[in-house]
């Protein structure tokens, strides 16, 4: 059975906070490589009714706007490999090498906060235990999850090397396509990679070349509508596939989805508390534009008076 693996961002647009992309494989059916068929009885979507033990999985927006912070969190946390204590132990299991490196070195984060925040242990090992058990009679396995978080000094540093926040993007993609394959157990079965569009862009050969070295990258078709590969010479049929709305189509892509929501929400819940320290009853952002242009103002004062400059703060684009 081919081994799926869905990748999505969040983050990318604000001005404040860090970029998180993830990746989340999901062995299915050749047949179902969607996977919402092959996943419904542990799996339902927004909207649809069903045991209440059922992990929602969809578009992580929709998931957020339907069920807040607590919703993300049940899902991400019972798919996850392991049930992590703190943010820093899920950050250390899950992330690429550097970025527990990067963290550390904000003054906003703290690898010891306490997870799950919203959910109790104790329900949610037994929704594991549950999930776990109507899993067993499903023909379809996780792999690997990996996430990639920039905060704002290493995604500016990225964009002066070069010119653009795309790459930084593209960076965060090649690292985690070249880490999901390392990770991936030793068979010969097809990795079918799917991912939303990637800053509107139609043209990726260059960038999965990057990740995979060894291999020759063919493109099939790149278009608008749909931008896909064929990598060859890699001991394993290799077809990455870019389209719109991809976490709409994918399972895979929306659970990558919602571990990027996921850990941006945690991020900026973490970010906003630091900066109320300083700034008594500044009102929380979400680092979008229009509001990171209020907040940022606000903070000002404090951030002079603690010694940041603007590049530790502020994405310059």
């Amino acid at each position: 059975m081919p081994w799926v693996i869905g990748i999505d961002e969040a983050g990318y647009g604000p001005n404040l906070g860090p970029l998180v992309q993830s990746a989340v494989a999901v062995q299915l059916p050749e047949s179902d490589t969607a996977g919402w068929k092959t996943l419904k009885p542990v799996v339902r979507r927004c909207g649809e009714k069903g045991e209440p033990w059922r992990l929602l999985v969809d578009d992580s927006k929709k998931v957020y706007t339907r069920g807040g912070l607590e919703a993300l969190e049940r899902a991400v946390m019972i798919a996850s490999p392991s049930l992590p204590a703190t943010l820093g132990e899920f950050l250390m299991g899950l992330t690429l090498p550097w970025v527990c490196g990067e963290l550390a070195g904000e003054a906003w984060y703290d690898a010891a906060d306490a997870i799950p925040t919203t959910v109790p242990l104790e329900k949610l090992q037994e929704e594991r235990a549950t999930v776990g058990d109507a899993w067993r009679g499903i023909d379809a396995a996780f792999g690997p999850f990996l996430a990639a978080v920039t905060p704002t000094p290493r995604f500016n540093r990225i964009c002066d090397e070069s010119g653009s926040k795309a790459t930084v993007l593209g960076r965060g993609f090649v690292e985690l396509l070249g880490g999901v394959l390392a990770e991936l157990p030793k068979d010969d079965e097809p990795m079918v990679v799917t991912c939303d569009k990637q800053g509107g862009r139609n043209f990726y050969a260059g960038m999965i070349q990057e990740a995979f070295p060894d291999g020759w990258v063919i493109a099939e078709r790149e278009s608008g509508l749909e931008s896909r590969y064929r990598v060859e010479m890699l001991g394993r049929p290799v077809t990455i596939t870019f389209r719109p709305r991809a976490d709409d189509e994918s399972v895979a892509v929306a659970l990558a989805s919602m571990v990027c929501k996921y850990l941006r929400e945690l991020s900026m819940k973490q970010f906003n508390a630091y900066w109320a320290t300083h700034v008594p009853g500044i009102k929380h952002t979400a680092g979008y534009p229009v509001d990171a242009k209020r907040f940022y103002a606000e903070i000002q004062p404090a951030m002079q008076k603690l010694g940041f400059t603007e590049d530790q703060v502020w994405r310059k684009k």
